[in-house]
Order: structure tokens, then C-alpha cells, then sequence
């Protein structure tokens, strides 16, 4: 391959395109964990002038012959994987216009910072308009790429989150999810009421207290600290960039175990970005495959390692040391009784894993109505509360724990939820065949060593980058395709024969 060669000459392109949107997500990451309030216009500016660069550098009239050329040009499998990440995001881009790409950055920007206050309020009316005006932008998005693609709106927008993914196969395991979930969730709970209660895990847990205990489990989860750092945030969330990863979690004093968890979440994103193909840093193909890869790291780490009796073995003694405490509560056996009660509650990212499905069925409903033009933002907090009644039996009381509580549709990101349950099932795949491939890994997370389990993930899933299709990665690293078998026997083994 020569210098002067067409590929070569895109890998040039997208080196620099890389670094741009390196830039934006570190602004993004700055914008939730440090900017002070007064720089929210500024930011504002500065994240539209960025996208709009890295549009443009991505749709140069010139990008389209270079892509035709190098299609001719003989290639290695990396590279020729590369050219097809290449094609794929510059369809993506050339779709949308750049004053539509300026105004999304913006109007998402601005409606971010307004659900902070918002939902701190408890006041969904001063939402609204903003959320209404940055959907009418989506569906815009939506309906240039279906054009574009030959797909439904709503699929255009999935294709950005997790390549390929199409609506009819969401459906077709949401309904597999859908038939087996609610029986499955009654049985735990008539198990679990059956037995005495959990011992209450009673606050205060000083902030500095959770943070130094945090901190130590970054080092047991083998966080590179010369490459990341971990902030808060008002939502927890990873941003950055491979080399520099930046993780947030929010912290309450009355309750030490979802800010914990939630550290452990954002550390398996972490470790996916620190475990992608270093030759391949700034080309598409170096990228992570899509969300439901993403997810499947985080919740591998967080829902399936950090959840069994080996690491809650482990955790037990730290927890009584950070926090001063002793007694039966705080001995494993109430610790993993409190990490395993299964009870519908109103927020999803502290949801147990059997009542978690349910929350991202919710949202995945709402969103494509939405998208579709069948419910309008205004319509939204009822919606949302018909819904959980409908799935969880329950109805939030406020809107700032209803439809307010999470930050992706004001963030602009629509087309994302799905991939969570997605995730959760690939993360139940992937973990059965770490563990039965090396019996060194449940051994080395008793003792707080993830070494085995990472040494497994990083060939299996990580160093894949986007070279292979998430189907793909799941049948070379489990033999099967995504599906819903190991997820329901991973439940019923945890929850009703554990």
C-alpha cells in the first residue's frame, strides 16, 4: 500500500477526523463534570463549531472518489474492514445536512442543560419546549437517513447506535423477553418473600468514604489510572477517548450500593475503550462495534461478575473498613441478599436485573411513538406512568423520577435504550463462555483478581474493534448469535436456584 494510495489517503482523512471527535466528547464529558454554569454558552458554541468541522471533514466532495478508489485497491482484511467503517459512517453523514448537524449540536446542548435544572425541580413544563424542539430536529435526522438507507426513521436512527440493528429483531427478542420476564419475576419474589428480609444497609455513607472505597475498586478492576479518570456527574456515563477514558458516577448518602455499582458499570465501558485494537486508534475500524457490545462490557462487569458470591465475598470486608461498620448487615451473605432483591422500582439505572428489561422496553415503546409522530413530548409524563403500570405495576409519583430521569432523549440520543437489554443479554453469552472456557476466573475474582477474566474478554470482544459484526464477535467468542437463552437460564439460576 502506498503512501499516496487512495485508502492511504482516507486513513489520513479520518486520523484527523478521529481527533476531532475526540475533541467533542472530552467538551462533553467536561460540560457534565466540571464546567462551571457560566460556560454552558460558551460550550454551547464550541460543540456546534466542532460538529460542524467534523461534518464537513467527513462529506469533502473529494471523500466519495477516494472511497470508490480504494474500493478497487487490494486490501488486507483490516484494512478492507476499515474501508467498509469508513463507507458506513460517511452514508451516515452525507445524509444530513451541516446546518441540521449545527442545530442538533446545539438545540441538544442546550436541552441537556436544562433538564439538570429541570429535573432537579421536579418541573417537566420547563422542559418541554426544549425537548420538543430537539425532537422535531431527530425526526428531521430520522427521516434524511431513511431516505438515504432505504429504512424506517426509527431504524435509521438504531443504525447509528448498533450497525445493523433493525427494529423486527428488537421485537422478535423483546417478545421472547416479554414471555418468560413476568412469570419469572413473580416466582423470585414470592421465593424472596418467603425468606426473612435483607438486613437494612443504613446510612450515612460519607461522600469521601464512597469515593475512597471507589477508588480501590478501580484498582481491583485493573482501571488504568494513566489513561482515565473517574469524576461525578448528575448521570453516570464514560466519554473520552481510548487513551484518556473519562467515568462519572453520582454519589447519596443514604445508600453506598448503587454509586458502587454504578462505578463498576462505567469501569467495563472503561475497559472496552482501553482494550480496543491499539494499531487501529483513529480509524473506524479501531472503534467499538456498537452499543450492544458496549453494554455487554459494562454489564458483564457490573450485572454478571460483581453480582456473584465470589466478589461479594470480597467486597465484604472492604465495605466494612470504608464505611467503619460491623455486624450481621454487613457480612456477605446480607450483601449479596441486598445486590440480589428483585423489586419493581421507578428508576432503571438502580433496577435489579430481572425488572431492568422492563424499564428499556418502556423507554424503546416511547421513543420509536415519538420518533414516529404518535406522541408528542407533551404527552410524555403519561404516557410514560400508563406504561410502568402496565410493566412494573407501579406509577411514579413525580415526573422528575418518571419520565425526567434519564438524560439520553435530552441529550438528543434516541435509538440508544434498546441496546441496554441488548447488552444485558450478550453480557449473559459472553460471561458463561469466559467462565466455562477458564476455571482460573471466578477463582481469580474471589480474590479480587480480574486479570483471568480480562485476559479472556480482550481477544474474544475487545481487540475486535468493528472489524466484525456484533453477531459476529458473539458466535466466535460463544458459538450462538445474540439471543435470549443464556440471559433466562443466567436468571433463573441466580435468582430461583441460587
Amino acid at each position: 500500500m502506498t503512501a499516496n494510495s487512495a485508502y492511504s489517503r482516507l486513513e489520513d482523512r479520518f486520523r484527523r477526523l478521529s481527533a476531532v471527535q475526540g475533541a467533542l466528547s472530552v467538551l462533553h464529558w467536561d460540560s457534565a463534570a466540571v464546567m462551571p454554569a457560566g460556560g454552558a454558552e460558551v460550550r454551547g458554541e464550541q460543540i456546534a463549531a466542532l460538529s460542524l468541522i467534523a461534518h464537513e471533514q467527513i462529506t469533502a466532495p473529494e471523500i466519495a472518489d477516494l472511497i470508490e478508489a480504494a474500493a478497487t485497491e487490494p486490501l488486507e482484511p483490516w484494512p478492507a474492514a476499515n474501508l467498509s467503517e469508513i463507507r458506513r459512517n460517511w452514508r451516515h453523514a452525507t445524509a444530513v445536512p451541516a446546518d441540521l448537524v449545527e442545530a442538533i449540536a446545539r438545540q441538544s446542548h442546550e436541552t441537556e442543560l436544562t433538564w439538570r435544572s429541570a429535573r432537579a425541580a421536579n418541573d417537566f413544563a420547563s422542559l418541554a419546549p426544549r425537548l420538543q424542539s430537539l425532537l422535531d430536529l431527530v425526526r428531521q435526522v430520522a427521516a434524511a437517513k431513511a431516505e438515504a438507507f432505504g429504512l424506517s426513521p426509527y431504524d435509521a436512527l438504531l443504525d447509528e447506535y448498533e450497525a445493523g440493528g433493525r427494529s423486527a429483531r428488537i421485537d422478535q427478542l423483546f417478545d421472547e423477553l416479554g414471555a418468560f420476564l413476568p412469570d419469572l419475576r413473580a416466582r423470585v419474589i414470592e421465593r424472596q418473600n418467603a425468606l426473612p428480609p435483607a438486613l437494612p444497609v443504613e446510612g450515612p455513607f460519607p461522600v469521601e468514604a464512597q469515593r475512597a472505597l471507589a477508588e480501590r475498586i478501580l484498582d481491583v478492576l485493573q482501571f488504568d489510572r494513566a489513561h482515565g479518570r473517574l469524576d461525578v456527574s448528575h448521570h453516570p456515563f464514560t466519554g473520552g477517548v481510548p487513551d484518556d477514558v473519562r467515568i462519572t458516577t453520582r454519589y447519596a448518602e443514604a445508600d453506598f450500593t448503587r454509586s458502587l455499582m454504578g462505578v463498576i458499570h462505567e469501569t467495563g465501558h472503561a475497559q472496552y475503550e482501553r482494550g480496543l485494537p491499539k494499531p487501529w486508534r483513529g480509524q473506524p475500524v479501531g472503534n467499538a462495534r456498537g452499543m450492544v457490545l458496549h453494554e455487554s462490557q459494562s454489564l458483564l462487569f457490573e450485572m454478571q461478575a460483581c453480582r456473584t458470591p465470589e466478589f461479594i465475598a470480597f467486597l465484604a470486608p472492604l465495605v466494612r473498613s470504608a464505611f467503619d461498620r460491623r455486624g450481621p448487615a454487613y457480612e456477605a451473605a446480607n450483601l449479596q441478599r441486598v445486590y440480589h432483591r428483585v423489586s419493581p422500582g421507578l428508576i432503571r439505572v438502580d433496577a435489579d436485573e430481572v425488572c431492568y428489561p422492563s424499564h428499556v422496553i418502556l423507554r424503546y415503546r416511547l421513543e420509536r411513538a415519538m420518533i414516529a409522530g404518535d406522541l408528542k413530548v407533551a404527552d410524555l409524563p403519561g404516557a410514560w406512568n400508563e406504561g410502568m403500570a402496565a410493566l412494573l405495576g407501579i406509577t411514579p409519583p413525580s415526573d422528575a423520577d418518571g419520565c425526567m430521569q434519564d438524560i439520553h432523549w435530552p441529550g438528543g440520543s434516541f435509538g440508544y435504550f434498546p441496546t441496554y437489554t441488548l447488552g444485558a443479554m450478550a453480557a449473559a453469552q459472553l460471561f458463561a463462555a469466559a467462565t466455562a472456557a477458564d476455571g482460573a476466573i471466578l477463582p481469580g475474582i474471589a480474590q479480587g483478581d480480574f486479570k483471568p477474566l480480562l485476559a479472556w474478554l480482550r481477544p474474544h470482544v475487545h481487540e475486535k474493534g468493528s472489524s466484525q459484526t456484533t453477531d459476529e464477535v458473539l458466535i466466535g467468542a460463544t458459538g450462538l448469535p445474540l439471543g435470549t437463552a443464556a440471559f433466562k437460564a443466567h436468571l433463573e439460576r441466580r435468582y430461583l436456584n441460587g
